[in-house]
């Protein structure tokens, strides 16, 4: 990419790649907005997102990507993180702004399932003070349908946390890994917590995470499910991943991923899988692009 980035909103559109701020070096957060064409091989930038953040989500809804939430560094150390929401159209290159979030969100887990996007967890918003190392992190949850005037509260998530991921799977919600400061101290998860918007309730589902895992990259490509990179309990950041074959309901490990990644963007674009910037082990922000495609 242009711009070297942690915790970017990414998503695609019409078979290009787009990535909206994120986080440069020292927490600085960014507003640039920049897509990426397969077809010529070539970065070039957009209009820039109007609110700096990093740690936001974007999701496409039909002809707009929706840019939630994240947060900033202040000039005094301390954090605050946002309600924003703002739409992107990519073929008329303008942003909008849109309905705020209920609460503030800051590096949620979301989803977009039968045309509404689900925004879950994150920061709690009380660690605006200390920052993330004591962040009790956040269940609070809520969806919009991209046409409502508000955002609709759902019911928390059962383990609260930040830097998990989401992906919709048999039109429900999988919630995975994660982390949050608990009385024993930091603490990623590998479990696995499943919204069923037809019950309008979660439950912990069977299939756990190989690993403890938080800031992973994660999608669902024809029936299987793709974790990449993230921090694992007692390595760090690495370069491991592994597939969830949904058919088998069995792991697999993956290839290493060419260099340390967390804390990155993740695109499925013609069948390849694309993981954007992050985080490196030592937490300097990578400009650096992989792609992964399952035939090979």
């Amino acid at each position: 990419m242009p711009t070297g980035r942690s915790h970017p909103g990414v998503a695609e559109f019409d078979g290009k790649i787009y990535a909206f701020g994120g986080g440069g070096p020292n927490f600085l957060s960014l507003n640039c907005s920049e897509v990426y064409d397969p077809a010529t091989k070539a970065w070039s930038s957009v209009s820039p997102m109007p609110t700096k953040r990093s740690g936001t989500m974007a999701m496409r809804m039909g002809e707009m990507i929706v840019v939630m939430g994240g947060g900033f560094r202040k000039p005094d150390g301390k954090f605050k993180f946002l309600k924003t929401v703002e739409a992107y159209y990519p073929k008329e290159d303008r942003w909008e702004t849109k309905p705020d979030l209920l609460q503030p969100h800051d590096y949620p887990a979301s989803a977009v399932l039968d045309g509404q996007v689900y925004i879950i967890g994150g920061h709690h918003p009380d660690a605006t003070e200390g920052g993330p190392q004591t962040d009790p992190a956040f269940a609070f949850s809520q969806r919009w349908d991209g046409k409502a005037e508000a955002w609709e509260e759902i019911p928390q998530m059962p383990t609260p946390r930040f830097a998990s991921s989401a992906v919709a799977i048999n039109g429900q919600i999988w919630v995975m890994g994660g982390v949050a400061f608990t009385p024993e101290g930091f603490h990623e998860y590998d479990r696995i917590e499943v919204y069923d918007p037809k019950q309008n309730a979660w439950h912990r589902s069977e299939v756990s995470l190989p690993y403890s895992s938080a800031g992973q990259g994660a999608c669902v490509l024809e029936n299987r499910l793709y974790s990449f990179g993230g921090f694992q309990e007692g390595v760090g950041i690495g370069k491991h991943g592994a597939v969830y074959d949904l058919s088998e309901k069995k792991w697999y490990v993956l290839p290493p991923m060419p260099h340390d990644r967390a804390a990155m963007g993740i695109v499925v674009l013609n069948g390849t899988l694309y993981l954007l910037g992050g985080w490196r082990a030592d937490r300097s922000v990578k400009a650096s692009v992989v792609a992964f495609n399952q035939s090979t």
